[in-house]
């Protein structure tokens, strides 16, 4: 234990030191009386910069910032790994909103300012400290309540992920999933206890996290933001529509297990009725297993940097989620561009689809089969949950979210 410990000591000290030199030759130096502090000051951590265009929690994270720099806030934001290695539109694009990114750099006197010493500089200007998903605020928090005990505490769950990965053991009966599990439960109620302030993304999460931890009184619900786009005269309407679309990073295993049941399970049934219906499928980082579907007929897109066009031409979007927890920013996006959505139980978590819930909702693959093809075919019950789509995603308005927010820093 105590060589793999050291080993792992040398391997930072070495990488710090090339690192070092890497910054001195560029010249890349910061000095800490450049920062113009607002009204109030908050340091923001998540495991990456937020790659707000490969994933929905990243996309809310952007928002919420957008939210807090408009309300007055210094915003400070923190990567917990690859620091080093962020990608320079992510960092750039919050830099021109006006927030402060870390970035590793020297100081005048030519010493690396790591993470650590990043905090300590700005510890006692911080208000609030955001700790975005489990690990970070387990990392953390302790950290900078050393450091500053009148900071709140922000634990941002993302979802209950205890909760996901229970839902995923149900469907694999995996023992080592189950001790994941338990093992993360553990680690989300330790962070509850220890933090100010819990956010939690949706009623259902909070509904369930009230099973094993009590104190609601704490918890505070901020879902996704989501803006409505009017439609306008090139809006496509549903004879010029064609296609069914999913939307998701594949880092996320409950978007890889969706795709093989829709490949396998779902589509098959559908293609028995209606051979010309097409999928495309995009979304990050997909494995081999999913580019391996790639068809004619099943499209295996992956990264796409504007989806609009996608949104704008498909005729359904489809979401055969088994499990998951929170809420599921690709159903309250296709909403955003009013395209009608089948999906399940898990994917409409926290949407309240009536008066077409029956109509929407599914939980196996001869269901969702048979809903898929009825709106495909069914121009006026199309039409109607393309025009309702604007109050599926009310809940998630900018002034809704702005609120909740608020809550959080009373």
């Amino acid at each position: 234990m105590f060589k793999k410990f050291m080993k792992k000591r040398l391997k930072l000290i070495l990488r710090n030191n090339l690192l070092k030199l890497q910054l001195k030759k560029q010249n890349v130096v910061f000095d800490f009386n450049s920062i113009n502090y607002r009204e109030k000051s908050i340091l923001i951590i998540d495991t990456y910069i937020p790659k707000y265009n490969e994933d929905s929690g990243s996309k809310r994270l952007l928002q919420l910032i957008k939210l807090m720099l408009n309300n007055n806030f210094s915003v400070f934001l923190m990567a917990n790994q690859k620091e080093y290695k962020q990608k320079d539109e992510c960092v750039e694009r919050f830099k021109s909103l006006g927030v402060n990114v870390y970035q590793p750099s020297l100081d005048k006197a030519d010493n690396l300012i790591t993470r650590n010493q990043y905090i300590k500089n700005i510890a006692s200007k911080l208000d609030y400290a955001w700790l975005h998903r489990p690990e970070n605020f387990e990392a953390y928090h302790s950290v900078i309540k050393d450091l500053n005990s009148k900071v709140t505490l922000i634990y941002d769950m993302v979802d209950f992920h205890y909760l996901r990965l229970i839902r995923e053991w149900e469907l694999t009966k995996s023992d080592k999933l189950k001790q994941k599990a338990e093992a993360m439960l553990k680690l989300e109620i330790d962070n509850c206890k220890a933090a100010d302030k819990i956010v939690v993304i949706s009623e259902r999460d909070k509904h369930s996290l009230e099973s094993f931890y009590k104190e609601n009184s704490k918890m505070i619900t901020i879902g996704n933001l989501h803006e409505f786009k009017k439609k306008t005269k090139a809006f496509k309407e549903f004879s010029e529509r064609k296609n069914l679309l999913f939307i998701g990073g594949f880092k996320h295993k409950p978007n890889v297990d969706a795709i093989l049941w829709l490949k396998n399970e779902i589509m098959p049934l559908v293609w028995e009725v209606n051979k010309d219906i097409k999928v495309d499928i995009v979304g990050s980082n997909p494995p081999q297993k999913i580019i391996k579907l790639n068809s004619e007929n099943f499209n295996v897109v992956g990264y796409v940097e504007d989806v609009s066009t996608y949104f704008n031409s498909a005729k359904l979007f489809v979401a055969p989620l088994r499990y998951g927890a929170g809420i599921k920013g690709k159903i309250g996006q296709s909403f955003e561009y009013s395209l009608p959505v089948v999906t399940t139980d898990v994917g409409a978590e926290g949407f309240n689809f009536a008066p077409f819930s029956e109509e929407m909702i599914a939980n196996s693959a001869e269901l969702l089969a048979s809903k898929i093809l009825k709106l495909y075919d069914d121009e006026a019950l199309w039409s109607s949950i393309s025009n309702l789509s604007e109050q599926f995603i009310e809940p998630f308005s900018k002034q809704h979210i702005e609120n909740q927010l608020k809550k959080v820093f009373d």
